[in-house]
């Protein structure tokens, strides 16, 4: 049986067993590339998913924003470390410190402390991340400028408007010339006019999974995750990063010093068993088993993407998938390929502690909130529950059933609880924890949620 043969069927019996309706997927290794799709890309319409579906690929989104970012650092159009307001003066958020100190670094490690899932449809024109940026004031600050990680895609939106303002150019049409073009990719985009000149997968929720009631976010979130494309277009912009930034014709899109600079530590996170342990310029970092890798995920309405990258071996790995347990789907078959193709074992999800944690449970009760999101912490009996609230305009975008779930924490640690959605079998993580002037925070998913009270 070939490789090829070997992880079709792979990909056809664990999307499957995960309940997931389509999936495509990509494996760079050693400069050859396999790629292979499954089930469905629509299961309404019975479109079947092909190797050419173009699938949205969410947040992976944010490291191609990043790497245009860096491309104009380079040129000196840009500086890391420059407040924002040095190139975008009309520039107004929550706080003075915020308007006045925010810099490029702190949007792209998700330090900044804007709100980061400050969600709004400013329309479909091409001032719309202009407009979006105008608004920004109405974002709260999440936390102090610089104190810790929270994950934020409004930075990434902001970042596409000053990407604008130093080029002149849209940030859709600055993407295709700075990146689709130069690296040859034929099956990339983000305007729906544009992916639907191709096979295009929906987005599934629900359980069992169903077409999801819109298709993609507004396009004010373009720059943050608004990227359709397909494994083979990803990979290609994989190698990009491990050949140190250069394109597969040898043309120099980036200097490999400030390549490298995006694969390096920037800040370190709160909770290290969700997505890595570090965050470097746009991309994840983490640890396997001794080996570091880089890499990102997606998730849109229905849509979830994973990407990993492991440069000691010259591997790339992208999965792009349209609903179901889509993780579950990732943890088991990114296990057996990196453990398969460079003999590295990817870490095991976190599971409860097999014994009691010595804990007082009761002063991580209370309320946490931020835009989007209402998190209650309580307690039922002997177990500590959450309550997640999605609210505000992501509650529009979501099946009802879906807007609010209560969730059971199992300890792991002091501090460090496990959880999982309702019909999810994978346990992620929720960290307790406190900034240096004492304010009380609760990291899951990535963000980190103020307590409120």
């Amino acid at each position: 049986m070939s490789e090829s043969t070997h992880w079709t069927n792979r990909l056809a019996t664990l999307t499957e067993r995960h309940g997931v309706p389509g999936a495509s997927l990509g494996i760079l290794s050693g400069g050859d590339l396999i790629e292979t799709a499954t089930g469905l890309a629509n299961a309404d319409a019975g479109i079947e998913a092909t190797t050419e579906t173009l699938w949205q690929i969410g947040s992976i989104s944010k490291v191609w924003t990043a790497t245009v970012a860096m491309m104009l650092v380079e040129e000196g159009a840009l500086a890391l470390d420059a407040p924002i307001v040095s190139v975008l003066p009309e520039l107004k958020l929550s706080t003075g410190e915020l308007t006045e100190k925010v810099t490029l670094r702190h949007l792209l490690t998700h330090t900044s402390g804007i709100d980061g899932d400050f969600f709004l449809d400013t329309g479909r024109g091409d001032d719309c991340l202009e407009l979006y940026v105008e608004k920004l004031v109405e974002a709260a600050a999440n936390h102090p400028l610089g104190a810790t990680m929270s994950y934020c895609n409004a930075g990434l939106s902001l970042v596409g408007r000053v990407l604008e303002r130093v080029t002149g150019v849209q940030w859709d049409r600055l993407m295709r010339e700075r990146l689709y073009q130069p690296l040859g990719l034929t099956h990339t985009a983000t305007l729906p006019e544009d992916v639907l000149r191709f096979r295009a997968a929906a987005g599934h929720v629900g359980e069992p999974p169903v077409v999801a009631p819109q298709w993609t976010l507004m396009r004010s979130a373009g720059p943050a995750g608004l990227i359709c494309s397909t494994p083979r277009d990803v990979l290609t912009f994989a190698r990009l990063h491990l050949d140190g930034g250069l394109a597969g014709d040898g043309t120099r899109l980036l200097s490999a010093a400030n390549t490298g600079a995006m694969h390096t530590p920037q800040v370190s996170l709160p909770d290290t068993r969700t997505f890595g342990d570090a965050w470097g310029l746009g991309w994840i970092l983490m640890d396997w088993s001794g080996h570091r890798l880089y890499g990102h995920d997606g998730d849109t309405i229905g849509q979830s993407a994973f990407l990993r990258v492991l440069p000691e071996a010259g591997l790339a790995v992208c999965l792009l998938t349209n609903g179901g347990d889509t993780r579950g789907l990732y943890q088991d078959l990114y296990s057996e390929i990196f453990a398969e193709l460079a003999g590295v074992a990817m870490p095991e999800p976190p599971e409860p502690a097999a014994e009691p944690v010595a804990d007082d449970v009761s002063r991580y009760t209370g309320t946490y909130e931020r835009a989007s999101t209402r998190i209650e912490v309580f307690e039922r009996g002997d177990d500590l529950v959450m309550r997640t609230t999605v609210t505000g305009v992501l509650a529009d975008l979501i099946p009802e059933s879906q807007r609010e779930i209560e969730q059971e924490l199992r300890p792991l640690e002091p501090g460090v609880f496990v959880t999982r959605r309702p019909g999810i079998k994978g346990w992620l993580s929720a960290t307790f924890y406190t900034l240096p002037d004492g304010s009380s925070y609760l990291h899951h998913g990535g963000r980190a949620t103020p307590k409120a009270g």
